[in-house]
């Protein structure tokens, strides 16, 4: 079974959720932090990483003595990766999409596929949790291709825990696409509020089961709750304004750890996961 945890805005506590359920829950447990980005699960969970791989993408190269400049390679890309200017033709690689396109169309097969580097994919392990990650390249865009890569990681077997960025843009549904529950993380506030919302509607396109908690829930109003009510969305935990959690917090601590209530807490969040999704007539 796969859990994405997602927010509609970053700073909600979607980390800290993350990483406490993933290593309140028992064995055969993996992490996958998808918020390739700006990665900081690592911080809390501090595995021992095993193994590292560079992640590249493909991009075209053109062969000028085969290309006749016929712009079918421009003409098909939406993307404006490569285009024509007179006998001159310009590769742009950072805004390459690598769906292959050019490729395919190229009727001088002019076209080859070279390399262009995303970042990075780590491999490691905490006390027999499985912890994966990626870190972008500096200066990278392409996030989605990396978040793939970090979920092809995964083991088949195992209850997957993903650490979603945050937002709503490509790389949250590429982290959130084919899981089969998504944990939203809100706090109750205005901008809490709206970004919720727009977390929510994602996650109506995707068709996945979903559930919410709120952070910091002593704070701010009730109208989280009130639009929790009205969308049918289930509240599985609310997380209190509590300064011993961000102490906490602050330190890389976990609140399971220093804090050992909060395991039964945790354990339970995942057992109404689990709950909520036969209600849906999902099995995991």
């Amino acid at each position: 079974m796969i859990i994405s945890i997602a927010s509609g805005k970053g700073g909600t506590g979607k980390t800290t959720v993350a990483t406490n359920m993933a290593l309140s829950v028992g064995s055969d447990v993996q992490i996958l932090d998808c918020d390739v980005e700006e990665p900081n699960a690592h911080l809390f969970i501090r595995p021992v990483i095993r193994e590292s791989n560079t992640v590249y993408t493909p991009v075209p190269e053109i062969d000028e003595e085969k290309c006749n400049f016929c712009r079918k390679c421009a003409d098909i890309c939406r993307f404006r990766a490569i285009i024509v200017v007179g006998e001159n033709i310009l590769t742009f690689p950072e805004l390459c999409h690598s769906c292959g396109g050019c490729m395919e169309v190229c009727p001088e097969k002019a076209i080859i596929e070279t390399g262009r580097e995303l970042g990075v994919v780590e491999k490691g392990h905490r006390d027999g949790l499985g912890f994966v990650h990626g870190k972008l390249r500096i200066g990278e865009a392409m996030s989605p291709p990396l978040i793939r890569k970090v979920r092809s990681s995964a083991g088949p077997e195992a209850l997957t825990i993903i650490d979603a960025p945050p937002g709503t843009s490509c790389p949250v549904i590429a982290a959130m696409k084919d899981t089969d529950f998504v944990l939203m993380v809100t706090e109750p506030t205005p901008f809490g509020l709206h970004d919720l919302k727009l977390a929510v509607e994602a996650v109506k396109l995707l068709g996945i089961p979903s559930g919410l908690v709120i952070n910091r829930s002593d704070m701010g109003d009730n109208k989280v709750r009130e639009y929790a009510e009205q969308e049918s969305l289930p509240i599985l935990m609310e997380i209190p304004f509590d300064r011993r959690i961000a102490e906490v917090y602050s330190t890389g601590g976990l609140i399971i750890d220093a804090m050992p209530e909060w395991r039964n807490r945790f354990q339970e969040l995942y057992r109404d996961i689990i709950k909520t999704i036969d209600k849906k007539g999902k099995k995991p």
